[in-house]
């Protein structure tokens, strides 16, 4: 058996995974809420722990952790965006340290994400697909030959802050750049939009992308236009990104990826008008079918 550890933004979920890929134990954690890496080690410890003595410390083979910014090759976070730890975080020396030398191994979130599509979800016979997840922020996973890209450095797929807007016009993102994807189609991007097109509306504090979804579905019109703009600028990246790696397919994975018909046709639209010709037609944009925290643990614990 193995943990997978799937860390985003939000909340961290955790996970006992079989050797058959079943999830037994599930939990989670809110991310942000431990500003101290060892704080938030801690709570990772004391929720999983329960779980563990279910199934038995000696029968724990491995821990998998898909991490935003995580490298693969050093085991670290590294000035990732939309986490409360800055630098350069030791994490997978932190986690073995913790539960007592098991060993720990960590990549990209959307990585992760796509290694659980790869072995159970629409990507299972696919050798070529680029994974996006639409969450806190945007990520990717990116699958040539069947094998994950990692690049020379470990953090190949950082797809999220390839710029949409270029100049200093653009968005202020969390990496520090201007005009980021991640700043206009996550989570927290559609809620900017939302609130940028209702500036006269005094009631969109505390609104999220989950609410924008709802009214967008009663037929309101400005939700109507974020989900078509996300779209739009989703459609432009994912016809930039096709050009690269010439994948089968585009798979959607994350909360704004569950907005159906809102968020696919105007990115499927877009997409269209902007491929080279021998691309028109050939690409695929999927949806994952899996459960969101299942596919992103079960991913985790395969790194």
């Amino acid at each position: 058996m193995k943990i997978g550890i799937d860390m985003g933004g939000t909340t961290t979920k955790i996970g006992i995974v079989s050797t058959e890929g079943k999830i037994l134990y599930q939990t989670n954690i809110p991310t942000p809420f431990y500003p101290d890496i060892d704080d938030f080690i801690d709570a990772l410890y004391d929720a999983t722990i329960p779980m563990i003595e279910k199934v038995g410390f000696e029968n724990i083979e491995s821990i998998g952790a898909g991490c935003p910014n995580g490298n693969f090759y050093k085991g670290t976070i590294e000035h990732a965006a939309n986490l409360p730890w800055k630098g350069i975080v030791p994490f997978a020396e932190k986690i073995s340290n913790k539960f007592s030398g098991i060993p720990c191994r960590l990549t990209n979130d959307a990585n992760a994400a796509a290694l659980g599509e790869m072995k159970y979800g629409v990507a299972q016979n696919m050798k070529n697909f680029i994974m996006i997840t639409l969450g806190t922020g945007v990520g990717s996973g990116i699958v040539i030959d069947g094998k994950l890209v990692y690049g020379h450095d470990g953090f190949a797929g950082e797809l999220g802050h390839v710029k949409i807007v270029r100049g200093t016009e653009g968005r202020r993102c969390g990496c520090g750049q201007t005009g980021c994807l991640e700043t206009y189609c996550s989570a927290t991007g559609v809620v900017r939009s939302f609130i940028e097109l209702s500036w006269k509306n005094q009631n969109t504090n505390t609104i999220t992308s989950k609410d924008i979804f709802l009214l967008a579905q009663k037929g309101d019109p400005t939700a109507i236009e974020v989900f078509r703009r996300t779209g739009e600028l989703l459609g432009q990246a994912f016809a930039d990104f096709v050009c690269f790696s010439a994948p089968e397919a585009i798979i959607l994975f994350g909360g704004l990826a569950r907005s159906g018909d809102l968020l696919i046709k105007p990115i499927q639209q877009s997409m269209e008008e902007n491929l080279l010709p021998q691309w028109k037609g050939k690409i695929k944009i999927l949806t994952s079918k899996l459960n969101e925290s299942d596919a992103a643990i079960i991913g985790a614990s395969e790194i």
